[in-house]
């Protein structure tokens, strides 16, 4: 789910739920709200800021109270019942619920006021008009867009710091939802092991024993127990409030309690899951990877070791590429008339950085696959195997 919340006009209802959705999710904030503060709570003006995910997202402003209550609110719907699995709703709630507990300069997130499992309903803090950080990097200003990356890097440190040792809270929280017990690595075993023969057929490649010996190992690394912290799954710039405070983090629809070094890799390879991820300048991973291990260094020690905080990121970043080119090899369009900016291109960008940095870690085995993939990509594409930068840093 992705919410806009940078325009600068009104949407009005039925700008993308729907009046009906706008309504009813209106209807279900003012409910909890009346609920949980004992008495009548009207909600006017609502603005759909039209969610991309299950829920109708809604800004609405509250009529005089008695109550210490916000000017303005936003409410997430999750009309009608979830379907087998994970519940959306149980996650955000669950993940919420865990950041409102802690004190506001650990809380990397809208505040949640009011939520409802029998109406499925989030009642949130409402963060004004600011930009996202895809609006940074989507804008001319190449020092704003490095100081809204490094404020993204210190933010995730400071949420995997914050709720290091909270698993046990989240998953007592997640209980008491109705939700069930949400796992970081369903599918993934048969996703690395689709990628060599993958690899084999698209690229004439073969996967060398070593190679998958080091990614059996990165994977047992993200199951570990240690390292571990809340995690809000989906890491895109449109899921980023750029505040006076700092990034604040957006959509928990997939929130769950896992290794930090899993979202740490997207410091290597910024908004890889993202399909509009495009490239920074040389240094800033280096920054951003500074700035988060500066929020994590007081909670794990270890990560103030250079070569350990290297060797685990070489880990973390070699899983996140064989997982992304096992989701993504199979449909790639590898020829020379590829569009300048593609997604084929951000698989070049990838396999190169991973070469260097499985060299500087004396993963010698996968620096020398990881390079032979990245050629073999790069042939294929020619002269649009060169990823372009996002707009701020052209």
């Amino acid at each position: 789910m992705t919410v806009d919340t940078s325009s600068a006009g009104d949407a009005g209802v039925g700008a993308g739920a729907g009046q009906l959705a706008v309504a009813a999710a209106v209807a279900a904030g003012e409910s909890v709200l009346s609920r949980r503060f004992g008495s009548p709570i009207t909600l006017v003006s609502p603005e759909d800021l039209a969610g991309s995910g299950p829920a109708t997202v809604v800004r609405a402003r509250v009529v005089s109270s008695s109550f210490a209550l916000p000017r303005t609110l936003v409410i997430k719907h999750y009309p009608g019942q979830p379907s087998a699995g994970a519940d959306p709703f149980a996650q955000e709630a669950v993940s919420y619920q865990l950041f409102t507990a802690l004190a506001p300069d650990e809380r990397m997130c809208p505040e949640l006021l009011a939520h409802d499992g029998r109406d499925r309903v989030l009642v949130l803090e409402d963060l004004g008009r600011t930009p996202t950080l895809e609006d940074k990097l989507y804008a001319r200003d190449s020092r704003a867009a490095e100081r809204a990356l490094l404020s993204w890097a210190r933010s995730l440190g400071r949420l995997h710091a914050s709720t290091a040792g909270r698993e046990a809270d989240f998953n007592a929280l997640l209980r008491r939802l109705g939700g069930p017990a949400k796992s970081d690595s369903g599918g993934v075993d048969e996703l690395c092991a689709r990628v060599p023969p993958l690899i084999q057929e698209r690229l004439g490649i073969p996967v060398p024993d070593e190679v998958r010996a080091q990614v059996t190992a990165a994977l047992e690394q993200s199951r570990s127990a240690g390292f571990r912290a809340f995690s809000p799954v989906e890491l895109s710039p449109d899921n980023n409030l750029v505040t006076g405070q700092g990034v604040r983090f957006l959509d928990f629809e997939y929130g769950c309690v896992r290794s930090a070094l899993v979202d740490a890799a997207h410091l290597r390879l910024p908004f890889a899951s993202w399909p509009d991820a495009l490239a920074l300048p040389a240094g800033m991973s280096e920054a951003m990877i500074a700035a988060w291990r500066a929020e994590v260094v007081g909670m794990w020690p270890a990560f103030a070791d250079d070569e350990m905080l290297a060797t685990h990121l070489t880990a973390s970043e070699l899983l996140r590429v064989w997982l992304i080119t096992g989701e993504e090899l199979g449909s790639l369009n590898l020829s020379r008339h590829a569009a300048p900016v593609s997604r084929e291109a951000a698989f070049v960008t990838w396999w190169r950085d991973l070469a260097k940095h499985a060299g500087y870690v004396r993963m010698t085995a996968v620096a020398e696959f990881s390079a032979r993939v990245a050629a073999a990509l790069a042939a294929r594409l020619g002269p649009h195997a060169d990823l372009a930068f996002y707009p701020a840093f052209r």
